[in-house]
């Protein structure tokens, strides 16, 4: 620990398990003091427990859900310094398969819940002249997609629209605005539902042979978070081991 966090309180949005856990951990390593928020209340709780802190069950798609939440941080340590919208929902569907109710989940949880995050915490941010919001994004929908992901593309390809949007308008509060793109994440949802076959796939598409681990993505999180990117706004981290470098899949050098 080099407590580059101390005594900064953090509410982080999405936090029961994957990344969102590990940015939780992380940020406690550094001297955070955290709220935890997730629309699953009973791993939130766990992973709250676990770590000692305030948890509140958040639906972000609803900014009722997003006002409770910041109003816990403040309730717990009267102030706000850092929030991070890490909650998203990924359903895979083919474009012509995909109901308009099914489009507005993904836009209401993943699009409208980066705006419901950034207006809630805004208030108390603004009226201490200083902030770090932080939104998880993706390498899906910036820069690459694949079939089936064509409501989660678009919801994360608005988030980075949303980020330098805002990081422009809430410049002149002393509040940064940025977010982190991972790519693939070896995440426990990803170790049950996807099988090794797939994970061996993924890891043959990466230069650096291996899919990210959610610490690999909340380092990121911790810099942009931290005094170390006072001077950065409205843009976003890359986190992919080298995936979206590759031309093709003929990549690999062969040994000297």
């Amino acid at each position: 620990m080099t407590g580059r966090l101390k005594d900064k309180v953090a509410l982080i949005i999405g936090s029961a398990r994957g990344i969102g856990k590990g940015i939780a951990l992380r940020f406690a390593e550094e001297g955070a003091r955290l709220v935890l928020a997730d629309a699953d209340a009973d791993a939130g709780q766990a992973t709250a427990n676990e770590l000692s802190v305030p948890f509140i069950r958040t639906d972000i798609a609803q900014m009722g859900d997003a006002e409770a939440a910041v109003a816990l941080a403040l309730e717990r340590h009267g102030r706000l310094d850092i929030i991070v919208q890490n909650a998203g929902i990924y359903p895979w569907q083919l474009i012509e398969n995909t109901s308009t109710d099914d489009w507005d989940r993904v836009m209401a949880v993943n699009l409208r819940g980066t705006f419901n995050a950034s207006r809630a915490a805004l208030v108390p941010m603004k009226a201490q002249r200083f902030g770090r919001m932080l939104y998880t994004s993706s390498i899906t929908g910036p820069h690459v997609t694949s079939p089936g992901h064509g409501h989660y593309s678009a919801s994360k390809a608005g988030i980075n629209g949303f980020i330098r949007a805002a990081a422009l308008e809430f410049s002149g509060y002393g509040i940064t605005v940025n977010g982190v793109e991972p790519g693939n994440i070896l995440t426990e949802a990803i170790q049950q539902h996807r099988g090794a076959a797939y994970i061996k796939n993924m890891e043959d598409s990466i230069p650096l042979g291996r899919l990210g681990s959610a610490r690999d993505v909340a380092n990121a999180f911790l810099f942009l978070a931290s005094d170390d990117a006072s001077y950065i706004t409205g843009t976003t981290i890359v986190v992919d081991g080298g995936q979206l470098l590759p031309e093709g899949n003929d990549f690999r050098m062969a040994p000297p």
